[in-house]
């Protein structure tokens, strides 16, 4: 009798993804992560040229121990959704922002290049994304990502969108990325979304590093 041997389970890449994110954000500080911020100002002053009502959904899309959270919470929104792959990101940004403050906040496990509970939201005002999508090197994950956005974004909702800059790094956290300016931003969100305001904004590590950016608002067309 031929004898049965099981198959190794295959890691997708969903897993591979969310693996590696949990590892770099359980054995750095927050401090020492590139894309750390003592506050979100950039984000900010885009979110306020979207002029949304207080209690409009906010999704942060790759949210992680980001500060953008608590600036918004200190800044009166109230209906606010965190969003990331890794769930030791998420259970740190609970911790940095105490239990009064996370009441206030759904978080949310999930690969937005693969998404399963995203994408089950509906009605979202604003869809903020600092430094994730720079991180889909594959034509599926941009298919996917933007699938997704059209899906959850109400119909003059707005996109705050944050990506290294042409002149930024190609790579970053031992990964790929690929870099942007405000016209191939444009390109891809396509006609059913119009550019509000860009710039490019250079960013410093804490260990005194520039990471170039380029940061742009979009709105989703009537």
């Amino acid at each position: 009798m031929e004898r049965f041997i099981p198959c190794k389970k295959e890691i997708t890449m969903n897993e591979a993804m969310q693996e590696h994110w949990n590892k770099i954000y359980s054995e750095n500080d927050e401090r020492d992560l590139s894309w750390y911020q003592d506050n979100a100002v950039p984000s900010l002053k885009l979110l306020a040229k979207a002029s949304i009502a207080k209690d409009e959904l906010i999704l942060d899309i790759g949210s992680g121990t980001s500060v953008f959270i608590s600036n918004l919470l200190d800044a009166g929104y109230k209906n606010i959704v965190a969003a990331d792959i890794s769930e030791v990101a998420l259970n740190k940004s609970k911790e940095k922002l105490g239990k009064e403050k996370s009441m206030n906040v759904s978080f949310i496990v999930d690969d937005i290049a693969h998404s399963t509970k995203v994408n089950n939201l509906s009605n979202v005002a604003v869809w903020h994304d600092r430094v994730v999508f720079h991180f889909l090197t594959k034509s599926g994950e941009h298919k996917s990502y933007l699938e997704t956005l059209n899906k959850v974004l109400k119909i003059g909702g707005y996109v705050i969108i944050a990506t290294f800059s042409m002149d930024g790094p190609k790579r970053c956290s031992g990964l790929d990325v690929i870099n942007y300016n405000a016209e191939t931003l444009e390109k891809f969100f396509g006609q059913g979304y119009e550019l509000k305001g860009s710039f490019n904004c250079k960013h410093h590590t804490q260990s005194g590093k520039e990471r170039p950016f380029v940061y742009a608002l979009f709105n989703r067309k009537k």
